[in-house]
């Protein structure tokens, strides 16, 4: 099974890790019908006998990812996660996270256990750069560029047509404003995720698409995230075949992801590029969406793939497929933090998700952490900072923690 560990010149310090904390957070003024996974999170805090202290978060309900790690283990293939990192040593990252997945194999060799297991691996790789005094993207090896580009991911409230389509084209203005040379906007209302109750018919979202794209004119690049909205190829295509003229660079999950017979269909018919991978768990389910859905985006999340060097084997298989990696993330600055270390050692990956504090509606986003990265003409430079480069503020994890 490859993995992937640090790689570090010279002798490395000998710590064990000592003690790993996982903290569930929950804004108070979360909106149980607001789709937006940011309301809440998974803070992981793993520490090292020294003192040092690596942090990692996950995409996933934080209550169950916590149970994930924490959880007695009762026989060889159901074991602790917590239990199988005390002592070990955190620059063992791959082997490590071998020891994770065939430890807990019978707990779930995808899903949740996976997703929790993206906040511990996140979390090592945090600790690890502090404790060598590097940045992440040093430690993954290969000659790193010197920025990369951002897209604003914006998701507007609104209970009513108007007020969603209002929203996104203001948010996509401000976008505009700070710099960003590339927006994706969530256009969903209908389908199983559709925003504030909506139930707006699809040539509602034509609409909202032609706003957007009229407002920001033609030169910014423009993605579409439609959340499943459809359940097959043709019914898609008999909408978004119109949607050429708006110039989309990838439309972003338009069908449910288990269907790869129809995303086939799709990807091969479709004005534009199709996108996946937001909910995936592990190389192997990329192989299936790759191979079999032929996709031309790859969107691996750190925070649910399996962590950063699982999404680096994803983007490496996307590599030998010439296909395009565009990670997903839609956490607070400590996914996005890891999301970009990783995008800085991966030529391939056109963008990341990316949206900072003075475009983020939920509390967590704005106040959780401070994270290095800025925006710069478009564009994010090379952070310098060992590890992530994230400053959590420890006052706000106390002040929303709730398990």
């Amino acid at each position: 099974m490859r993995t992937v560990s640090p790689i570090v010149d010279g002798p490395l310090p000998r710590v064990r890790i000592a003690d790993i904390e996982c903290r569930v957070l929950l804004a108070p003024d979360y909106d149980p019908q607001f789709t937006s996974s940011a309301q809440d999170s998974l803070v992981v805090a793993i520490r090292a006998d020294d003192g040092t202290v690596g942090i990692g978060e996950c995409d996933a309900n934080p209550w169950i990812a916590k149970a994930c790690i924490e959880s007695p283990g009762t026989h060889t293939m159901g074991q602790c996660i917590k239990d199988i990192l005390i002592g070990s040593n955190p620059f063992e990252i791959g082997e490590i996270w071998r020891r994770m997945y065939l430890g807990t194999a019978m707990n779930g060799r995808r899903g949740m256990i996976i997703h929790a297991m993206s906040a511990v691996e996140m979390a090592l790789w945090d600790l690890c750069g502090k404790l060598v005094g590097k940045p992440v993207h040093a430690l993954l090896g290969g000659k790193p560029r010197d920025f990369i580009v951002p897209y604003a991911s914006l998701q507007p409230g609104g209970h009513s047509f108007a007020e969603y389509r209002d929203a996104l084209v203001a948010s996509a203005l401000n976008a505009k404003a700070l710099g960003f040379t590339a927006i994706k906007s969530e256009v969903t209302m209908n389908g199983p995720y559709a925003h504030g109750g909506m139930n707006e018919p699809y040539e509602r979202h034509t609409e909202v698409v032609a706003a957007v794209r009229k407002a920001v004119g033609p030169e910014m690049t423009l993605m579409v995230d439609v959340q499943y909205l459809w359940e097959d190829a043709a019914t898609c295509l008999s909408v978004v075949r119109d949607w050429a003229e708006f110039d989309i660079f990838f439309l972003e999950t338009p069908l449910w992801s288990d269907n790869l017979e129809e995303i086939a269909k799709l990807a091969e018919r479709a004005p534009m590029k199709i996108a996946f991978g937001e909910w995936l768990a592990t190389r192997h389910e990329f192989k299936e969406l790759m191979d079999v859905g032929h996709v031309q985006v790859a969107q691996p999340d750190v925070g649910r793939v399996g962590g950063i060097g699982e999404a680096k084997i994803v983007c490496d298989m996307a590599a030998e497929r010439d296909m395009l990696i565009v990670p997903h993330c839609w956490k607070t600055g400590i996914s996005i933090s890891a999301t970009a270390h990783l995008a800085f050692v991966t030529p391939h990956c056109a963008f990341i998700e990316y949206l900072p504090p003075t475009l983020a509606v939920e509390r967590l986003r704005r106040e959780l952490a401070q994270e290095e990265l800025r925006l710069e003409n478009g564009r994010i430079p090379l952070p310098q900072k060992p590890g992530l480069g994230v400053e959590v503020d420890w006052d706000v994890v106390r002040k929303y923690t709730v398990a």
